[in-house]
């Protein structure tokens, strides 16, 4: 029956393999339970109050609870409705605007309220196929190059979240090696070990090798937490500790389950923004969640079906208004949830990488998630240096794609390199997107080749050119 469904044998892939990719893609990409919470949580909305209970005290838990239970629905939802090996949670970026930008100017429910609007409105762009006639206006090549650039971006995270690559925080150079060009610390050894350990397995061939890692370097790193009492990086606001683990502390807990809180489901108002803010403030908001939900998902089910081997020789991928559609759902069910929007997660790629091919690993992967709204202590103990060496890995195997770039054809290239690029050096897959459809208009029309632009990638290239000026657009209608 699973077989049959899913199409397991059909894409070359074995129930064991679905199952692995899914595990590895839920511990690479669980750490949103504990940063969702300590993102939006920790932030006071534009009354004085925090998300969750009545707003006088952070409730962290709350949110994590809310957080995986979403996550877990419509990631299986992306599973069964679209047989896509694509995971969902809550999109990280975007929480940042939603606590930063959005809620600090009215309340938690009014923001949400914004998010929820988005979600509808993307669905609507979906249902009528607007979103699908989008994606395939978009030449090949281009969408090579936009799973190329996810594939370093990924990288990036990877080798950011470990410690390995941090901010200098001044100077003239963004970034630099560990703690101002020195590694320190056991939790780069067990990310080092990890790496290794992984790299090994696979050029050895060994089945699993990604999860194998994930798993010998989480049981390093309790050993090492036990042993040493190394502690967390961020140990106040003022105060860090260069030597100490990323996010979770690797200790084994006193408990191993936990009673979830889920009061926080059905926390938003719609329109309540409105009265708070300008209608002209409240448009450029969801504009501006719309355009980046759009393209991110569209750059990841790119990125997801070119390593999947899950694309036709146009680079489309099957059924991908399903997915699109399930994405589009997403936004709006994480506002309706209060957790902001739910989007794709370009960490599923470590689940391919692994082997998965299908939704059934987006099964396993969510269940994964609707067992830590119970679990969260267990979930707690695998440290980001554990699970990152998995999407370097992730990061390389999708840098492979690069050779099918026509380099030659300066119409494609400038803007494949500005994509690439964009993505790891501004954190952003949508300005890279943006960036390549920007400039791969502009030479076509200079080179005199205006014919071979579809209309609706002119269109979509005015529209980032908006979403890059939002800021003094904004100021000026002010």
């Amino acid at each position: 029956m699973l077989d049959s469904y899913f199409k397991i044998t059909a894409r070359g892939s074995t129930v064991a393999r679905e199952v692995r990719g899914g595990v590895v893609t839920f511990f690479t990409m669980a750490y949103i339970v504990a940063l969702n919470p300590l993102i939006i949580g920790l932030a006071k909305d534009g009354d004085g109050k925090f998300l969750g209970g009545d707003g006088s005290h952070p409730n962290l838990a709350m949110i994590a609870a809310a957080t995986a239970l979403i996550a877990g629905v419509l990631t299986i939802l992306m599973g069964v409705v679209a047989n896509f090996p694509l995971a969902l949670a809550t999109g990280l970026g975007l929480n940042t605007f939603v606590a930063v930008g959005i809620a600090s100017k009215m309340t938690w429910a009014d923001a949400m309220g914004l998010i929820v609007l988005e979600g509808l409105i993307i669905t609507v762009l979906v249902l009528t196929g607007f979103r699908t006639a989008v994606f395939r206006a978009v030449p090949t090549q281009l969408k090579i190059a936009i799973s190329v650039g996810i594939g370093l971006f990924i990288a990036l995270i990877g080798l950011v979240d470990s410690g390995f690559v941090r901010r200098t925080g001044s100077g003239p150079v963004p970034v630099t090696l560990g703690d101002g060009g020195t590694l320190v610390g056991w939790p780069i050894i067990v990310f080092a070990f990890g790496l290794f350990l992984t790299v090994a397995l696979m050029v050895k061939k060994v089945k699993g090798a990604l999860l194998i890692g994930i798993a010998c370097a989480t049981v390093a790193a309790v050993a090492i937490e036990s042993a040493f009492k190394i502690g967390p990086n961020f140990i106040a606001p003022d105060k860090v500790n260069p030597k100490g683990w990323g996010l979770n502390v690797p200790t084994i807990p006193t408990k191993v389950v936990a009673s979830p809180d889920f009061g926080l489901l059905g926390h938003f108002n719609l329109f309540g923004s409105f009265g708070k803010i300008t209608a002209v403030s409240a448009i450029l908001i969801v504009f501006t969640l719309l355009l980046a939900d759009f393209f991110d998902t569209m750059g990841t089910m790119t990125a997801i079906g070119h390593e999947a081997g899950l694309v036709d020789r146009d680079g489309n991928v099957p059924d991908a208004g399903r997915i699109l559609l399930v994405d589009s759902i997403a936004a709006a069910a994480g506002g309706a949830a209060g957790i902001s929007s739910n989007t794709s997660y370009i960490e599923s790629a470590s689940g391919v990488g692994e082997g998965a091919r299908t939704g059934l690993a987006s099964v396993v992967t969510g269940l994964c998630f609707l067992l830590t709204t119970f679990l969260a202590p267990l979930v707690a103990v695998i440290p980001y240096e554990a699970a990152t060496p998995a999407l370097v890995i992730v990061g390389f195997l999708m840098m492979t794609q690069i050779k099918s770039i026509d380099w030659e054809d300066l119409g494609i290239a400038i803007p494949a390199f500005l994509t690439i690029i964009l993505m790891p050096f501004t954190y952003s897959i949508s300005v890279g997107i943006g960036a390549g459809f920007v400039s791969h208009v502009v030479i076509r029309i200079v080179q005199g080749r205006r014919k071979e632009l579809h209309p609706l990638l002119l269109l979509i290239s005015g529209l980032f050119m908006v979403y890059f000026l939002t800021s003094p657009i904004n100021a000026w209608l002010s």
